[in-house]
């Protein structure tokens, strides 16, 4: 099973974790990720920011994420949800939880679908700072991180 979900509203990691594991024996591991909104980016307060991105094709590019990631391990489950709208600082962002028979499964697997996420979903990030907004540009370390999956 396989849940991704673009939205505004805020997620619950039990809440999630424990429907991706409800009824099932054969879930030997969950790893999971939760990106949280911060309140400074590059030196400066961040008072709340804005994500925005394209419908349909959000989805899609999640989507294809998740199927490189079980065509890689052997997962039972996983959920992404990309939170979009306007965020204030501590508010959680994204959620990427995977579920498999072992834990070095579920561990690289969450940690790929982040990684390719920074890189690979159309997401726009604005943040509203003292100086006044500003779209937030890629980092170079979240390419890396990406980079990192082209040679395993």
């Amino acid at each position: 099973m396989r849940k991704i979900l673009v939205g505004a509203e805020a997620f619950d990691l039990g809440v999630e974790v424990d429907a991706m594991r409800r009824g099932r024996t054969d879930i030997g591991a969950i790893a999971s990720f939760v990106g949280l909104a911060r309140d400074l980016n590059e030196g400066s307060g961040v008072a709340a920011m804005t994500l925005e991105h394209y419908p349909g094709m959000t989805e899609k590019a999640l989507t294809a994420l998740v199927g490189e990631a079980c065509s890689r391990w052997s997962l039972l489950d996983v959920t992404v949800i990309h939170r979009v709208g306007r965020l204030l600082p501590g508010d959680p962002i994204v959620l990427v939880a995977v579920a498999s028979q072992h834990r070095g499964e579920a561990f690289a697997a969450c940690e790929f679908i982040m990684d390719a996420l920074k890189t690979r979903a159309p997401f726009w990030k604005k943040e509203e700072t003292p100086d006044g907004e500003r779209w937030v540009e890629a980092r170079a370390s979240d390419d890396a991180a990406a980079a990192r999956w082209e040679r395993t």
